[in-house]
């Protein structure tokens, strides 16, 4: 393989620029963290200490394999909103008996636990994961049910949840459920439609509906043991397969059920055992990124921090130059990579992708797509060679690609160069942000500067005169708001990645997402749509 250069020079002002901008945003992106991981807040956090209860994150550091990595997902969800952040649920994938596991916990700090909007969206999120990559899936569960307030925004859509279950334990993906506290209502069928329940003694309660709830709907009355307590679903309904005597002790059976699961991985066995770390310092990688969306930067010197021993064979590097797309490892997995390399995309670039896809499929072999996109040119000399038609090919391509794909936004991802570089619509198996990415239709100033000219030429065809004031106010308003709401926190807060990340992690997010792939198969298309030539 060809070893990248790099020609980065880190007492460079505009190197240093870059890492200052970034260091700024990675501070925000702590502190929206922090507020995920304080949970309720140190009121309701240490009144859940003295009963005696885990957090969610101690119960996921208990099941966990010891000293093994946990890769939190959607970890700011919320962020922005009327919610909490981290939208009460805490949703990973991690080692458990030296399986791959998809995690949910609840954490009832907050709210109870109860279900938002948000939370649920993190949990159907949790489930596709589990699903595309054929992870088994714990969940932890402690919930007061459906957030009554918002209950017209999750009712509806909450079915699916369970139904997703009954379909990870049809395609035979092993579904472990441990109760640590209440289950009501809906939050019930939880652990009634998972493979594996277990429940701990004097602290599960699971039941329909409550007593207050019984004694209204049929006059019965009736206590929380009798109507739904541990030892009653484990020596009467049946409900509960195995009873704990705490909560280690549920966490302890909860490793044991998978220990027995008898689980094999099904992706392709060939992976490089002792793979290279990067020549470079993905320290680095913080002064590459420029922090002006306008000015673009090398992918490669990305791509020399991240891959294999800085080694990237490239595909066609001379034609279609915005665009560099090649072969790598990383983490000892082969992978293909389509990185931006100057914003836009013009017809050679959509044509070269296309063709690399169809290589990768061929191969097997799974997709990064790197995002600095601001879409795809437009004009009318553009329009003539057949932009649409050519961008329609590579979306084309990107659509019906069966390997898995694996997006990082770097910077920029703009228009329909979103869709072309695997956006979050064209269900990538993880999608990753940089703190200092944007996305949206297009960039602030372009979106006011249209909305703009529309209005001039309406008032020109009614044949009024145009208030320039007026204008300059609805531009800076337009261009205030789509800043505001292209930014990566917040777009992370509405689930549209899987997490906004730290650059320096980048390796190890896409090594810990390329092993959780490979516990499905790894197969390519055997065919794509029409191409419009």
């Amino acid at each position: 393989m060809t070893t990248l250069d790099s020609g980065i020079d880190p007492s460079s002002p505009a190197f240093r620029a870059n890492r200052e901008a970034l260091l700024e945003r990675l501070a925000e992106l702590d502190a929206a963290l922090d507020q995920a991981r304080a949970g309720g807040g140190e009121r309701y956090v240490t009144r859940h200490h003295q009963r005696g209860k885990l957090l969610p994150r101690e119960r996921i550091e208990l099941l966990l394999d010891p000293d093994s990595p946990f890769l939190e997902l959607s970890p700011v969800a919320a962020y922005g909103t009327d919610f909490p952040v981290g939208a009460s649920t805490v949703t990973g994938i991690g080692v458990v008996e030296g399986v791959e596991c998809l995690i949910v916990a609840n954490d009832p700090t907050v709210r109870g636990g109860a279900v938002n909007p948000w939370s649920l969206a993190k949990n159907r999120r949790a489930g596709e994961i589990a699903l595309a990559n054929r992870l088994p899936m714990i969940n932890l569960v402690e919930s007061a049910g459906a957030d009554l307030p918002t209950q017209a925004e999750i009712f509806i859509p909450g079915g699916r949840v369970f139904r997703d279950l009954t379909r990870l334990s049809a395609a035979k993906i092993p579904t472990v459920s441990v109760v640590f506290g209440n289950a009501t209502a809906g939050g019930a069928y939880v652990p009634g439609m998972s493979d594996f329940t277990i429940m701990i003694r004097d602290r599960s309660q699971v039941y329909l509906a409550g007593p207050p709830l019984v004694k209204m709907a049929t006059g019965e009355v009736t206590d929380d043991e009798s109507l739904g307590g541990a030892a009653m679903h484990a020596t009467t309904s049946g409900l509960a397969d195995f009873l704990a005597e705490d909560e280690r002790d549920g966490i302890r059976l909860a490793r044991q059920c998978v220990r027995r699961l008898n689980w094999r991985k099904q992706g392709p066995p060939s992976r490089t055992a002792f793979p290279q770390p990067p020549k470079y310092d993905p320290e680095e990688l913080l002064g590459i990124a420029s922090a002006d969306l306008k000015v673009p930067f090398d992918p490669r010197e990305v791509l020399a921090r991240v891959l294999d021993g800085s080694e990237f064979d490239e595909f066609k590097p001379s034609y279609g130059t915005a665009l560099v797309t090649g072969w790598g490892e990383l983490h000892g997995y082969p992978v293909g990579v389509l990185a931006n390399a100057r914003g836009v995309l013009f017809s050679e670039e959509a044509q070269k992708a296309a063709q690399f896809i169809q290589l990768a499929n061929a191969a097997d072999t799974p997709l990064i797509f790197l995002q600095n996109t601001t879409g795809y040119m437009v004009g009318t000399e553009y329009e003539q060679r057949g932009i649409i038609k050519h961008g329609a090919l590579m979306i084309n391509a990107v659509s019906n690609s069966t390997v898995p794909h694996l997006t990082v936004n770097l910077g920029a991802s703009y228009g329909a160069g979103n869709y072309g570089m695997c956006g979050r619509a064209y269900e990538p198996r993880f999608l990753f942000t940089w703190p200092n990415a944007k996305s949206a239709v297009m960039g602030p100033a372009q979106l006011a500067g249209v909305l703009s000219i529309v209005a001039r030429q309406a008032a020109a065809a009614r044949g009024r005169e145009y208030d320039e004031d007026s204008d300059a106010a609805m531009r800076m308003m337009v261009e205030q708001q789509i800043e505001s709401q292209s930014g990566a926190l917040f777009l992370s807060g509405r689930l549209y990645d899987d997490g906004v990340i730290d650059p320096r992690d980048t390796r190890t997010v896409l090594g810990l997402c390329l092993s959780a792939i490979h516990n499905g198969p790894v197969k390519g298309a055997d065919g794509f749509g029409v191409f419009r030539m």
